[in-house]
This record gives structure tokens, C-alpha cells and sequence, in this order.
């Protein structure tokens, strides 16, 4: 347990937002943003642990919080789909603890109501299909389970910019002088920006660890061109199945494994190669 409370950081953005709870005031608020963000991010890292993931750092921000994992992208869908959602799940049981405190002397009225109103504002917020929100996470697996893994990134990015142009401009709106809303948002553009300068090298480390990886995933078939290259190849890979591509030559039929790609891609540096010249 200590191990795992060392990995814990708290985000300068949340330090600017207590800071700005601190100077007006609302030392109570502070304390129940951070107990509600440690234990949405706590109920993440329990899930991920239990499926034996190896946890880097945890970061706490406004809104949740960010874990760094070993694994990216390789673990079976259904997994990321539990870590993702048991981070809003806690909430549900926050919500309920609040409504017994409130019968006892220790827990007022205008604590639940505060207490309620912080619990449904980061739940709703984090479910916000836009990254690095717990909803954008939840798209880009549930569509990563159907499409190319490359191809799943690139659409749920998209998505994603596209709800967050909306986000700011309704929040502008609505509420232009919400000091905290606007640090958020700002914040969560830094992190469009940082994934979009990344994204290459996000997909390079999903295909590193596909090359090292054991797990037994579902074999499918996918027929292309003789004259597709290794690196277009590459970008056809699913997360939950393992490709074997064919094409005909001349009366043969011919088929290379997703391993032999990997293998050419990355120790023969023949990403520009025809997969034929494979077989």
C-alpha cells in the first residue's frame, strides 16, 4: 500500500484550484474535491491491480486523474472497459455514504448538499466522451474492439476534438468568468495538443508490446493487394484479434503472419517492403 500511495501526484492544475478554493475560503470544499478525486482515481488502480497491471504514476487532477501503465492497448478490451468505469462507479457509493451521514450529527444538510453537488459535477464531467476523460477512454476502447487499433485512435481523437471545440464554446457562454472551468478546459487542450504531437509514438508502443506479447487473441483472415507495404500492413492490426494476411500469386495462395510483420518492421527496417517479398 505505501508502494502505491508513492506513485500518487497531485497535478499543478488541481494545485491551482485549491489554491483558488484556499484564498476565498472554502478549505471545506478542498477537502472534498480531494477525497472524492483520490477515491474515484483509487477505485481505477484497485481494478487495474487486480488484473495485474503494473501501475507507473497516478496523477490527480480536477476531474479524476491520470495512470501511467506499462500496458497500452494490448490488455483484452473488457478489461480497460472495468479500469475505465470503476473510477465513476465510486461515486455511486459516495453519494450513498453522504445520504446516511446526514442523518447523524456530524454531517449537516449543507454538507450533503455540497458533498452531492462536487460528487455528480466530477462524475458527469468525467463522463464527457472527450480525452483524457474516463468517457473518451471508454470510446476509444469500445470502438478499438470493431475497428483497426490505428484507425479506432485516429476517430475517437477526432470525436473528441470535436466535442471539446463545443465544450468551449458553450462554456464561454454560459459561464465565461468560471476561473476553475476555464483552467480545466485549457488544460484539457494542452492535453489534445500533447496526444496529437504523440500519436505516432502512442501507436509505436502498442505494436512494441503487441511483438512481445503472449496473449492468445482470435485468428482472422484479412485479404489484401501482394503490393501492400509492411507499414500499411502494420496499420490494419486489431487489438483483440491476430491477423493472418493472404493474397493470391498466380494460382497460390499466400500467407503472411502478423508476427513475420512485426518481426520485419522493426529488425529489418523494411517498412517500405511489399508484404509478398515476406512469404
Amino acid at each position: 500500500m505505501i508502494d502505491f500511495i508513492r506513485k500518487i501526484t497531485i497535478h499543478p492544475v488541481l494545485w491551482v484550484i485549491l489554491g483558488i478554493g484556499g484564498m476565498t475560503g472554502l478549505f471545506k470544499e478542498i477537502l472534498m474535491i480531494l477525497i472524492i478525486v483520490f477515491i474515484h482515481e483509487l477505485g481505477h488502480s484497485l481494478v487495474a491491480l487486480r488484473f495485474g497491471w503494473r501501475i507507473r504514476k497516478i496523477t490527480l487532477l480536477p476531474f479524476g486523474g491520470m495512470a501511467e501503465m506499462d500496458e497500452y492497448g494490448n490488455r483484452p478490451a473488457k478489461e480497460e472497459i472495468l479500469v475505465t468505469i470503476a473510477g465513476p462507479i465510486q461515486h455511486i457509493w459516495l453519494i450513498g455514504i453522504s445520504y446516511l451521514l446526514v442523518t447523524t450529527p456530524v454531517w449537516s444538510e449543507g454538507d450533503h448538499r455540497l458533498f452531492l453537488f462536487h460528487n455528480l459535477t466530477i462524475l458527469a464531467f468525467n463522463l464527457l466522451p472527450v480525452l483524457p476523460l474516463d468517457g473518451g477512454k471508454l470510446i476509444f476502447t469500445l470502438t478499438s474492439m470493431f475497428l483497426p487499433f490505428q484507425k479506432s485512435y485516429d476517430r475517437s481523437f477526432g470525436l473528441s476534438v470535436f466535442l471539446l471545440i463545443n465544450l468551449t464554446c458553450i462554456s464561454l457562454l454560459i459561464l465565461p468568468f468560471h476561473l476553475n472551468l476555464i483552467v480545466i478546459i485549457c488544460f484539457i487542450w494542452v492535453q489534445h495538443y500533447l496526444e496529437w504531437r504523440q500519436r505516432h509514438y502512442h501507436f509505436l508502443r502498442f505494436i512494441l508490446e503487441r511483438n512481445s506479447s503472449k496473449q492468445v487473441r482470435e485468428i482472422q483472415l484479412m485479404q489484401v493487394s501482394s503490393g501492400l507495404t509492411v507499414a500499411q500492413a502494420i496499420q490494419k492490426i486489431y487489438r483483440e484479434k491476430e491477423l493472418i494476411f493472404y493474397f493470391k500469386k498466380g494460382n497460390e495462395v499466400v500467407q503472411v503472419n502478423e508476427k513475420k510483420l512485426l518481426q520485419a518492421y522493426f529488425q529489418r527496417n523494411a517498412r517500405g517492403v511489399a508484404i509478398s517479398h515476406l512469404a
